[in-house]
């Protein structure tokens, strides 16, 4: 099993990791955000991949995240954890605590978030858009590293890259929503199809603008730097902690999805999607 961690650079500089090398990944989608850093904790194979590249250079709406996430299915990976930063829609999420959403709330307007088309048509469930054993399993470690978890919850994914207007911050509050954030909910989409587990390790940066505060950039990165010794505490612990095996089914994710009749998909979309559905569709 290799374990998939997507986030900020800064999350594989500990002295934990046995780095072994890097790999860069070409897709039929384009190139991934960077390279992906291959090494070793606690005894796990593990897989890095900053989101938005060495020196965060991409803008939410302009990541690749078709490509990020066909990376790591090419290189194996069958359960991926997404660090991210995200602002608290409720007083008890406090700037520093950890909340694992469960839910998602899709916002986006200018983003690819599917492997299918060209001739291919399938639908996936995403009425739990995470894996639940995942969830569990990572909360749980979370706990055990100190930090202050929130377990569940409906992540709101928004377009970026601006903040929130207040009148949307109020409007998100209003839906019942725990935290925003711009990247989550298409990489969690892309993890279903290509049928490898999914979960949001979200830390909680700001109170976002309901709150009366501005939310500023300088703010968000102070709070980042705060806690990325958290975050790699809270890996550290879940990775000696997941299973082999997934009994959520994402593993099948895509059996009884193919609404296209096989004889009629084209064979340079077989063939670009192979890692994807070969088991299925030869």
């Amino acid at each position: 099993m290799k374990i998939g961690i997507i986030g900020g650079s800064g999350l594989y500089a500990m002295k934990e990791l046995n780095i072994k090398g890097s790999e860069k990944v070409t897709t039929p989608f384009g190139d991934p955000s960077d390279e992906y850093t291959v090494g070793e904790l606690g005894g796990r194979e593990v897989i890095f991949l900053p989101r938005h590249g060495k020196g965060h250079r991409i803008l939410p709406s302009e990541l690749n995240f078709r490509a990020n996430i066909f990376g790591m299915k090419k290189l194996g990976v069958s359960r991926i954890l997404s660090v991210s930063a995200v602002g608290s829609l409720k007083e008890e999420i406090e700037p520093g605590h950890i909340v694992f959403p469960d839910q998602f709330i899709d916002r986006t307007f200018a983003r690819n978030s599917t492997f299918f088309g060209d001739g291919l048509v399938a639908h996936v469930s995403f009425a739990d858009p995470v894996c639940a054993d995942l969830l569990s399993t990572v909360s749980e470690a979370a706990k055990r590293a100190g930090a202050t978890v929130h377990t569940g919850g409906a992540y709101v994914n928004m377009e970026g890259p601006q903040f929130s207007t207040r009148a949307e911050s109020h409007m998100y509050r209003a839906w019942g929503a725990s935290v925003i954030g711009m990247t989550n909910l298409n990489e969690a989409k892309l993890a279903r199809e290509a049928e490898i587990c999914y979960v949001t390790i979200a830390l909680s940066t700001d109170y976002d603008c309901w709150h009366e505060e501005d939310v500023t950039a300088g703010a968000v990165l102070e709070v980042i730097k705060a806690n990325v010794a958290m975050s790699q505490s809270i890996i550290k612990e879940a990775v000696k902690s997941i299973g082999e095996s997934c009994p959520s089914g994402c593993g099948s994710a895509l059996q009884n999805t193919f609404m296209t009749d096989p004889s009629l998909i084209p064979p340079e979309t077989k063939e670009k999607l192979r890692p994807i559905i070969g088991k299925y569709i030869s």
